[in-house]
């Protein structure tokens, strides 16, 4: 699974960090499930947009020239998903190609001498491919200040 695990340092916070203090595992596994959900459905956006990254830089085109770039089909939005444990939440994809998608990196035949594949209407054969990362798995500015009102909303309905 392409994985990114979020933290997020709250020390220095005095208030917020005395709240969460108050939490017990229910309830921090609550506000972690919120939390998670409302990422998954940012990276869902993200791809369907076509982009950027959460950084904000735009993705390299792809060699088709099809945009959005990483939604042909839809599986990839579809396959982002989320896992709570404890006191963490990781978010990702099961599919095989969503790592190749997020980090980049180098396709190299693995039982024959060149790969296939077809880009439109053509057959390609070569002996190696390079991806580009295209990130869209992480946290925007957007993201960051949406997250810290949703988990300051969840404190005040439990603390007042």
């Amino acid at each position: 699974m392409s994985t990114l695990q979020v933290s997020i340092d709250v020390s220095g916070l005095g208030s917020i960090e005395a709240l969460l203090g108050r939490l017990n595992p229910f309830q921090g596994e609550q506000l972690l499930e919120a939390l998670a959900r409302l990422i998954r459905e940012s990276v869902r956006e993200r791809l369907i947009a076509g982009g950027p990254s959460p950084d904000g830089a735009a993705w390299a085109p792809n060699s088709e020239g099809r945009t959005p770039i990483l939604h042909r089909s839809g599986a990839l939005a579809r396959s982002i998903d989320y896992a709570v444990a404890g006191s963490q939440a990781v978010i990702g994809s099961g599919l095989i190609y969503a790592a190749i998608h997020q980090f980049g990196g180098t396709i190299v035949p693995k039982s024959a001498s060149r790969l296939a594949f077809s880009i439109g209407n053509r057959q390609i054969f070569a002996k190696k491919v390079t991806m580009p990362a295209r990130p869209y798995i992480g946290l925007s500015a957007d993201d960051r200040a949406e997250l810290v009102q949703a988990a300051v909303l969840y404190l005040r309905r439990l603390f007042g």
